[in-house]
């Protein structure tokens, strides 16, 4: 992930992608996005046709990437009506260079129960703020973790 461009690169996988939360699958794809940016696991952004019906909500509050523009955060809603507030976030209006990941979300992994890729479960990026997801595919060190707020 040390090789990953800045700005980001955005690209298709074929990988399936599935997500558990309350004890119940609420997404699975094989048609997510990837976001590859320098220090940073992968981000990977689901087409909102991707979830379960009801597993999304939208909430109050933004966050501004200089790359991709304004985000938006959806609560995430699993079995048993449990509920992982502000665990998921979307760019309504992405920037020209990420239009792509317009009607897509990404999800943080932390929250929720289990999150795969092809099957192998992910560990979420250290530090709570950024999304992307940690597999064998890649090594660290990543920002996020304690000592890097300033990479």
């Amino acid at each position: 992930m040390w090789d990953y461009p800045r700005p980001p690169r955005l690209e298709p996988t074929g990988s399936v992608i599935e997500i558990v939360f309350g004890g119940v699958r609420i997404a699975m794809t094989d048609h997510a996005l990837l976001v590859l940016e320098t220090s940073h696991p992968p981000t990977y952004y689901l087409p909102v046709a991707a979830f379960a019906p009801g597993s999304l909500r939208p909430t109050a509050g933004f966050s501004l990437c200089e790359w991709k523009g304004l985000a938006a955060y959806v609560d995430v809603i699993g079995g048993d009506g449990r509920v992982a507030p502000r665990a998921a976030w979307t760019y309504p209006r992405p920037t020209p260079p990420y239009q792509a990941l317009a009607d897509h979300v990404a999800v943080y992994a932390g929250p929720m129960d289990r999150c795969t890729v092809d099957g192998e479960v992910v560990t979420p990026q250290p530090g709570g703020f950024y999304g992307g997801w940690v597999t064998s595919r890649v090594a660290g060190p990543f920002k996020g973790e304690p000592g890097t707020e300033f990479w």
